[in-house]
């Protein structure tokens, strides 16, 4: 496989900059209010010289620099941009995932089989998304999404990396582990105070080892990972595999009376997104935001979908229930998902086959 992941720099910067030419000169952030409880969702690159980065809090990317501009994410306009992007990757390469509105992989094989040829593709579109679009992107181009996706931060903003070959596990070894997709917080904690701070590292550890810090299938996969292996195949599907909503609390909340009854209004939102697509959902996922910005989440799945708000009300408030007693505390954001999408057609050709015929 040669794939591709594309990235577009700064995106709701960058597409704010399009619409008002003058704020690409000054530090700027699209995100909340820097006086309330607002996070940052993007920050263009004049910011990020003064330390401000995506998730900070809007206060502390205030208080880094004062003379930061605030605009709210338009997601319609990003939308559209994001539409335009993807329309002009799609006339150069066949089959693509788009892995969220600003960044995908692409099937550079499938059009240029030689690896050579595929660097000179993943040139070409990267001008043309610019010529087109006049958004800037990254590429990184390997032989599996994970290299890949690790390789496009490498140059940014609108640069190419390419990992040959042969090259993968090199490639990813001298990187902290924490930018290994996969990895999270706990896991690199957990790495980290056994002196395991790199992917090489990682990618080093035999099983015994493995099995002490990473027990279980997840340990093997990032392993594998960190010495660049990655067979998973493009998912090119367009359907939606995920409905999700989210609450950021102008105060901490700790009355888990209030957070059960956010869950449960979110839940009645989900309900009514499931109904209008004629699709019900096999997972329900509760997110939680301590102070610290720390976030958590606890999920449970289900052998028969559901799209009923007071039955996905009370797997979130339990999943809420679940977190909080691992971690007591205060929380800055609630927000409960659904996924493993269902078509109620199938669904209820699914529930007819296991009732018992007379």
């Amino acid at each position: 496989m040669i794939v591709a992941h594309l990235d577009l720099d700064a995106f709701f910067a960058a597409v704010e900059e399009l619409e008002r030419p003058e704020l690409a000169a000054v530090p700027l952030v699209v995100g909340g209010d820097p006086k309330g409880r607002g996070v940052v969702a993007t920050a263009n690159y004049v910011a990020r010289t003064f330390g401000i980065r995506s998730a900070m809090s809007c206060a502390e990317a205030l208080r880094r620099c004062p003379e930061t501009v605030f605009v709210p994410p338009r997601m319609s306009v990003y939308r559209e941009y994001s539409q335009a992007v993807w329309t002009v990757v799609h006339e150069m390469i066949p089959t693509v995932e788009q892995a969220g509105i600003d960044e995908g992989y692409l099937d550079l094989e499938e059009v240029a089989p030689v690896f050579d040829d595929a660097r000179a593709l993943a040139e070409a579109v990267r001008a043309v998304v610019r010529a087109r679009t006049r958004l800037s992107c990254s590429l990184g181009v390997a032989t599996s999404k994970v290299v890949a996706k690790v390789a496009s931060d490498r140059r940014k903003p609108g640069g190419l990396t390419v990992v040959r070959p042969g090259s993968e596990a090199s490639f990813l070894a001298p990187f902290p582990i924490r930018i290994l997709p996969g990895v999270g917080p706990r896991a690199e904690e957990r790495l980290a105070a056994t002196g395991i701070e790199t992917i090489g590292a990682l990618a080093a550890l035999d099983d015994a080892s493995l099995r002490q810090l990473l027990p279980g299938k997840v340990g093997l996969l990032l392993r594998e990972r960190a010495r660049g292996i990655d067979p998973r195949p493009l998912e090119t599907s367009t359907e939606r595999i995920s409905i999700s909503h989210e609450e950021t609390f102008a105060r901490d909340v700790s009355d888990p009376e209030k957070l059960h009854d956010e869950l449960r209004r979110m839940s009645v939102r989900l309900a009514e997104h499931l109904r209008a697509r004629g699709q019900s959902a096999r997972t329900v996922t509760t997110k939680l935001r301590y102070p610290d910005f720390t976030i958590r989440t606890r999920s449970t799945s289900l052998r028969v979908a559901i799209d009923d708000a007071e039955r996905i009300g009370e797997l979130a408030c339990g999943l809420l229930d679940r977190a909080l007693r691992d971690r007591p505390g205060p929380l800055r954001l609630v927000g409960v998902g659904v996924s493993g999408l269902t078509d109620d057609a199938q669904l209820s050709l699914e529930t007819a086959s296991i009732v018992p015929v007379p």
